[in-house]
């Protein structure tokens, strides 16, 4: 049957498999939480067309390497993807790169204690690596990170017309999760120090300025994570704002100097933002299938 019909971009592979490493190499355990999925690119050409599998290296197997390695030692989720991405462009030479990406959930000790723990992080931490060829886009990242400021923001100077109703405010709560990824310039980094640093200059930056807008927050936020960090080229953000209205308490004749707040959740300003460093080499490709960063 003639078609014309043709294939073009396409990836397979073993999604969100949950993977928790616990140490036990002395008696303080330590623990490692993951949802890792593994897609390959190169010729799969003959599957689609033809139904032949002769290079469908099958999504089981992609399953039993992520646990297989990770008995091993896992670092940091992007060394791992690394890992996974050398071992499986260099056991299947039709196999030219792929998409790799894990999810990273924090515990931490109960009482100092050696083998219990609770969950312990507010934000989730992300990897993804995209190998095409002899090129990698390695980018790193965190969500649902929540963080509020209850006075040094306002919002005022935004055009009106006859369908504005917000009223200007130079003093509002400044509530938002922090969606974060950054792009590494670099596979030769220390990733779990990145990260914290990473994460701890955006906390900082969130703090230290009356903030006209999100926008503003977010803009400073990415100015100093590529001030302080050379090993990142790009960084984006998605975050929403989270709306705290003041309630209106004149019904029982009492005040409301700014203390209590009705937390609203939707609906909600949503502002989205790219950051790159003057003169570094874009990576629009790798981005492709990453959800809600424009």
């Amino acid at each position: 049957m003639s078609s014309n019909v043709i294939l073009t971009k396409n990836q397979y592979g073993k999604a969100e498999n949950r993977v928790v490493r616990v140490t036990r190499d002395t008696d303080r355990h330590e623990i490692i939480d993951l949802n890792v999925t593994s897609q390959l690119r190169g010729d799969f050409a003959g599957a689609h067309l033809q139904g032949d599998n002769g290079h469908v290296v099958a999504t089981d197997t992609q399953k039993n390497t992520i646990f297989a390695f990770a008995r091993d030692h896992i670092d940091s989720p992007e060394q791992l993807l690394l890992k996974l991405a050398n071992h499986f462009t260099s056991e299947f030479d039709w196999v030219t790169g792929g998409r790799w990406q894990a999810e990273q959930y924090g515990w931490s000790r109960i009482d100092d204690n050696d083998h219990c723990f609770y969950r312990s992080a507010p934000e989730i931490r992300t990897a993804v690596l995209v190998r095409d060829g002899d090129k990698d886009a390695l980018i790193s990242g965190f969500y649902d990170l929540t963080v509020m400021k209850t006075t040094q923001s306002g919002f005022a100077g935004f055009p009106r017309d006859q369908y504005t109703t917000l009223a200007e405010t130079d003093d509002r709560i400044m509530a938002t999760d922090i969606s974060t990824r950054w792009r590494y310039n670099s596979t030769d980094v220390d990733f779990n120090a990145s990260y914290d640093s990473i994460k701890a200059t955006i906390m900082t930056a969130f703090t230290d300025h009356y903030s006209r807008a999100l926008q503003e927050t977010l803009y400073k936020m990415a100015q100093q994570v590529l001030a302080k960090h050379s090993e990142v080229d790009e960084i984006k953000f998605s975050c929403p704002n989270k709306h705290h209205f003041l309630s209106d308490l004149s019904f029982c004749d009492l005040d409301n100097p700014g203390e209590v707040f009705y937390a609203a959740d939707r609906p909600y300003g949503l502002i989205e933002a790219t950051f790159t460093r003057e003169g570094a080499q874009s990576a629009d490709e790798a981005w492709v299938g990453i959800a809600g960063f424009c």
